[in-house]
């Protein structure tokens, strides 16, 4: 019999057997006074040991049992970026992981984002909003300005939860940032936080990544760390048995858990870092092969993760026109820079390759950036965005871009009021995210949105060529609207002949997400020793201590 922790009230979510939530709840209160939560850190021996999915799992673990609880990682690196509410960008595995606990995401559960723009500088994004760009070194000048931001989110969130899931980012045992870090052992020790430690198995070593790491850590970091996790391991977990007694003798950390490698999800890769490492992300051997392009600095690959999912479509990522071929669809994904990734898209040759298949009858899809790169030239006059003023685009669309120094970030609802490029949809209601510089005009537009009190921005978007096969708007999660997504692929079918499917989706994309966390979830928990994890934490048989 599951324990639940507390009683969860009408107004909160509400998670039915299988775990699927069914409203947004609201902060912790008891009697009308904040509580202060308590706290579980999750650190790796690396980047890309598979802290955010499993912070995400616990997350949807605890959230289950009853448990007021919010994620938090104060600093993190990536293009692959959420809009709050409010406007605010976060993380995009922050908001995964919001979504995991069943709670609306905000800025306090990532107060400082760093997006990379070139290899020595990143733009800083703190409490949701651009501050300035600086390079590595300017940046850990700027802890004495950026420790205070970090330290009154996680409070805020301590008052209004009842469990902070922390992420580390990268590895505690980098000595060389030991005294400028403000994302490892720093928030542990500021906060008291027991700290879970994970290791990867499926890249080896494991031994010598855990123990390492404590071996590195200060006399006062290493009674912090109250567990290790052995990540993705493949196989009978007791083959690990004589592994676990290893760790535990050699460490003095007891192992909480042997996580399994639970394949197949459907769940958002943070890092551009998977595209690099498999060309083909999802294979599925459809008749609709569509081809997305690895830009240098893409930024969120995860608004193609729905076309995945259906039955047909074969989903790459390329980066050569060797392996872009002759595919049915080219999409040209969003990019921290667009000037940048557009001239590499040139000199690389897959930018007249990409004319030469529209031209042949290829449809051409760009999201914000791409969009962007598709018009008939590109104008950066403040040098906002790029050293470079003007740039020509690839003429496939009659739209032109100028830069500007303020940044559009916001959530967005839509009904689509031109529907070339996707009959079937005309009427219909989109909703999305915008992150983007710069303001595009020409074409007509193909989307309206509602205007917001006291918004400026334009209440249109988007373009498409005149037969329809060329098309782009600025429009994060388009795909993940199941309507649409399912109108246009049954397009590509009829204009290729192929048999038409219905456009009624047979699993709603939410749904499939919603299923694969709680399959993550299942896996996680019943690897884990979790009563002696709630005992560290401090959650006993239904109550705080």
């Amino acid at each position: 019999m599951d324990r639940g922790f507390h009683k969860v009230s009408d107004r909160d979510t509400a998670f039915s057997n299988d775990g699927n939530s069914t409203s947004i709840r609201g902060p912790a209160t008891d009697g009308g006074l904040p509580m202060t939560g308590r706290v579980l850190m999750i650190q790796g021996t690396s980047s890309s040991a598979g802290k955010s999915l499993l912070v995400a799992a616990l997350c949807r673990i605890f959230a289950r049992r009853g448990v007021r609880v919010a994620p938090f990682k104060s600093q993190n690196m990536s293009n692959n970026a959420a809009v709050c509410a409010d406007g605010g960008e976060i993380g995009r595995s922050q908001a995964f992981q919001a979504l995991a606990a069943g709670i609306a995401p905000t800025v306090d559960m990532n107060p400082i984002l760093l997006k990379p723009e070139a290899d020595v500088r990143s733009q800083v994004i703190v409490k949701g909003r651009p501050w300035m760009t600086l390079d590595a070194r300017n940046y850990f000048r700027t802890k004495q300005d950026l420790w205070p931001i970090v330290t009154e989110a996680l409070d805020r969130l301590r008052r209004d939860y009842e469990l902070v899931i922390i992420e580390g980012a990268g590895s505690p045992a980098e000595l060389n940032l030991r005294d400028v870090e403000i994302v490892n052992m720093s928030v542990a020790r500021y906060c008291q936080a027991p700290v879970l430690l994970v290791g990867d198995i499926e890249r080896g070593g494991v031994f010598a990544q855990l123990l390492g790491t404590l071996w590195l850590l200060n006399e006062d970091e290493r009674p912090l760390v109250q567990g290790l996790l052995v990540n993705r391991f493949r196989g009978d977990p007791t083959l690990f048995d004589a592994g676990r007694v290893a760790l535990e003798e050699r460490g003095g950390v007891p192992v909480l858990g042997v996580i399994p490698w639970v394949p197949d999800l459907n769940l958002p890769d943070e890092d551009a870092d998977i595209l690099s490492r498999v060309s083909h992300r999802h294979v599925n051997h459809g008749e609709i092969d569509i081809a997305v392009i690895r830009l240098p600095r893409i930024s969120n690959f995860d608004d193609f993760d729905p076309l995945a999912t259906e039955r047909g479509v074969t989903l790459r990522y390329v980066d050569s026109i060797s392996q872009l071929g002759q595919p049915r669809v080219v999409i040209l994904p969003g990019t921290k820079s667009t000037m940048a990734d557009l001239q590499w898209l040139q000199e690389s040759g897959i930018a007249r390759r990409i004319e030469e298949l529209a031209a042949a009858g290829s449809s051409v899809v760009g999201i914000c950036g791409g969009y962007q790169m598709l018009g008939q030239s590109l104008h950066d006059p403040e040098l906002v965005e790029s050293d470079v003023r003007e740039m020509s685009g690839l003429r496939l669309l009659p739209t032109i871009t100028v830069f500007q120094p303020r940044k559009e970030t916001r959530q967005v609802r839509g009904v689509i009021r031109m529907a070339r490029h996707c009959p079937g949809v005309l009427g219909q209601t989109v909703e999305g995210y915008e992150i983007h510089m710069g303001r595009t005009s020409g074409g007509t537009a193909w989307v309206d949105f509602e205007r917001k009190a006291g918004e400026t921005s334009p209440v249109s978007d988007g373009a498409v060529s005149d037969d329809g096969s060329v098309w782009g708007c600025y429009l994060h999660g388009l795909f993940a609207n199941d309507d649409f997504r399912r109108h246009w692929l049954a397009s590509l079918r009829v204009a290729s002949g192929s048999p038409h499917e219905s456009a009624e989706p047979a699993v709603r994309f939410a749904d499939a997400v919603d299923a694969s966390l709680n399959r993550l979830a299942d896996q996680v928990q019943g690897a884990l020793d979790l009563e002696r994890l709630e005992q560290i934490i401090g959650l006993t048989m239904g109550v705080l201590q």
